[in-house]
């Protein structure tokens, strides 16, 4: 496989441009209103460079999400064995990595004291469903299902790890997703959303779709939002 310039100047510009716009909605959009903006954005973006085209780039994206977005009737059964695949992956991986997680959380934040937590059935349901439909399936959409793929077809280089067939995309595009996230809270430990990154990418290699990386992505800022509101942290 040899280096295709012409797919890498358009990930490295669409990348420029997305992240432009959404570092501006971000400072100039009342703070109620951010994550929604920012999240249409996203799904803006993925339409206009993958959704529009035809169904063969589509699922080569992995941006099918069980037949949802394709035409014709819905196939129920592949649906089902999507969503169901793709949980099991996020609860996997959750299992692996929520208990060092903690510990390294409350090193980091100096969580100390007893964690409390009262939850409202309503709040509960809003949060999850603001960081599944709201977060992590945009910026997945856009980083994993478009960027990844755009650059695994750029870049040459593959190797195997764990199942998944990977190259330089991983990391490129894991870089950009950390620097997305700094340009619009530009706080240091913000970078540190590129090593989920490499997590979220992996799935998406080794699934050939966004469902796994959508579900770990939604669980680990599910998570994180119940640590730092249990410690009153954040």
């Amino acid at each position: 496989m040899k280096l295709d310039t012409r797919a890498l100047i358009e990930a490295v510009i669409a990348s420029a441009i997305v992240t432009g716009v959404v570092t501006a909605a971000s400072a100039f959009l009342p703070d109620r209103y951010v994550a929604t903006a920012v999240g249409f954005l996203f799904l803006g973006a993925t339409w206009v460079l993958v959704w529009r085209g035809d169904d063969a780039r589509v699922e080569r994206s992995g941006l099918a999400l069980g037949g949802i977005v394709l035409p014709g009737p819905l196939d129920g059964r592949r649906l089902a064995r999507s969503t169901a695949t793709s949980l099991a992956w996020a609860l996997a991986f959750a299992a692996i990595t929520f208990v060092p997680f903690f510990f390294g959380w409350r090193t980091f934040w100096h969580a100390r004291g007893t964690f409390g937590l009262h939850v409202q059935a309503w709040d509960t349901i809003n949060e999850v469903f603001g960081q599944l439909v709201i977060i992590a399936l945009p910026e997945e959409a856009f980083y994993r299902g478009y960027l990844q793929s755009r650059l695994d077809e750029a870049l040459p280089g593959r190797v195997r790890i764990f199942g998944a067939t990977v190259g330089p995309a991983l990391i490129v595009s894991s870089v950009i997703f950390a620097l997305g996230h700094f340009a619009t809270i530009r706080e240091p430990a913000r970078l540190a959303v590129f090593f989920p990154s490499l997590v979220f990418g992996w799935l998406r290699a080794r699934t050939k779709g966004i469902g796994a990386s959508v579900a770990f992505h939604a669980s680990c800022n599910i998570f994180s939002e119940l640590l730092g509101k249990g410690y009153r942290v954040y």
